[in-house]
């Protein structure tokens, strides 16, 4: 594929991952508030349907790694936005609370099919080993999508209503992400060259060495989620319970978005000079040093928020790339979506669970752990960097 067709993918792709997490993971900042106040139904209910989402999501995820590997992501990103469609739809007409929460169980399959773990399994299944510099440009795109779609859902939510608002964003991914998807990927997949000897199957087999990897892999991704899931939920209420006030906190906080693609240029500039296994240590290093700033006093939070976004921002690319390298292209979509789910259970469960803790102990404690997540997760990544060495998996790193 020539580098005009594989920039046509990339760019579509970036559009699509926009629309798909401003129709999923970001509408409910937007859309609970007018919900709860047109209907009634308990606020709590109300964003905790994006739980129930992610618990679906995640239940879903390796079903969708596995037939990325073997058909491709055509099929199954077009099912993602016609998933999505369909959640809003059912978003839209919801009668009653039960209702709206199968909606959500609806748009929860189409993130597991339509986010960034599908994204990534697709490119992989298109480019094999040189899909780095793809899964680094594709986060670039999808860092945009709360700046585009949390506007665009306000000004829906004043013009059509919330329920408008949920028929049109169904519109826009039959519209336009359907057909995206449709004309710009290819039918045909490639033939990945298979490497000599050792599990090359695309169903995802991994041996004893390799299952300690992939445990420990699936170790940082689930603290990274949890991590990233506690600070998206609640860093507002942390900053405010420092003392800063509502639009101190609010306007300290917007710097983690321009933090995160920030981070995710500076890695492309790198242009893949150096090991994935560096990126990850270096994104985990960034969150836990932010963390811990940020812990010590208001003084120092805007620093700390850019050091904690430009690693989560980092921390992004390297969920895709690093299993790529790790295990290689043909069992790149099968592993990816077994490492998704419990990720996306972290995700969901861990803001109920610190919102306990800030209820009952104060910010002091949640940053407390929240650090100590983030040191036991370089503790996981130093334990990669030990069996890489010693069993060589992989390729030899470099940088």
């Amino acid at each position: 594929m020539n580098n005009r067709n594989r920039l046509t993918v990339i760019s579509a792709l970036g559009v699509v991952q926009i629309l798909a997490w401003g129709s999923s993971f970001y509408l409910p900042a937007v859309l609970s508030a007018p919900i709860a106040s047109e209907t009634g139904w308990p606020l709590s209910w109300i964003v905790g349907a994006l739980s129930l989402g992610l618990l679906t999501a995640g239940a879903v995820a390796p079903y969708v790694g596995r037939v990325i590997g073997e058909t491709g992501g055509r099929p199954v990103l077009a099912a993602a936005a016609l998933l999505l469609a369909a959640g809003q739809i059912i978003l839209g007409l919801a009668p009653n609370l039960a209702v709206f929460l199968f909606g959500w169980i609806a748009i929860g399959a189409g993130m597991a099919a339509g986010l960034y773990d599908a994204a990534f399994s697709t490119l992989g299944r298109l480019y094999g080993g040189s899909a780095r510099s793809a899964i680094t440009v594709l986060t670039l795109w999808g860092g945009f999508a709360s700046t585009v779609c949390w506007p665009l859902s306000a000004y829906l939510v004043a013009h059509l209503g919330w329920r408008g608002t949920c028929f049109a964003y169904a519109a826009i991914q039959i519209l336009i992400s359907l057909p995206l998807v449709l004309t710009v990927l290819p039918r045909t997949l490639p033939e990945l060259s298979r490497p000599a000897g050792g599990n090359a199957g695309r169903s995802g087999e991994i041996n004893p060495v390799e299952r300690r990897a992939f445990l420990l892999l699936a170790g940082i991704m689930i603290l990274g989620g949890a991590i990233s899931a506690i600070v998206g939920v609640h860093v507002l209420t942390l900053l405010q319970e420092q003392g800063l006030s509502l639009t101190a906190a609010v306007a300290l906080g917007a710097l983690i978005g321009p933090a995160q693609v920030g981070g995710r240029v500076v890695e492309m500039l790198g242009k893949e000079q150096h090991h994935p296994l560096w990126t990850m240590t270096g994104a985990l290093a960034l969150i836990a040093l932010g963390l811990g700033l940020l812990s010590m006093g208001v003084g120092l939070v805007a620093f700390a928020l850019i050091l904690y976004g430009a690693g989560n921002g980092i921390f992004s690319i390297a969920k895709g790339t690093l299993p790529l390298s790790l295990f290689g292209p043909h069992r790149y979509a099968p592993i990816v979506g077994r490492l998704a789910r419990p990720s996306l259970v972290a995700q969901a469960v861990a803001p109920a669970v610190s919102a306990f803790g800030i209820e009952k102990a104060g910010a002091s404690w949640t940053y407390a752990a929240l650090l100590l997540l983030a040191v036991a997760n370089i503790a996981l990544c130093l334990g990669l960097w030990f069996l890489r060495h010693r069993s060589r998996i992989g390729p030899a790193p470099s940088g």
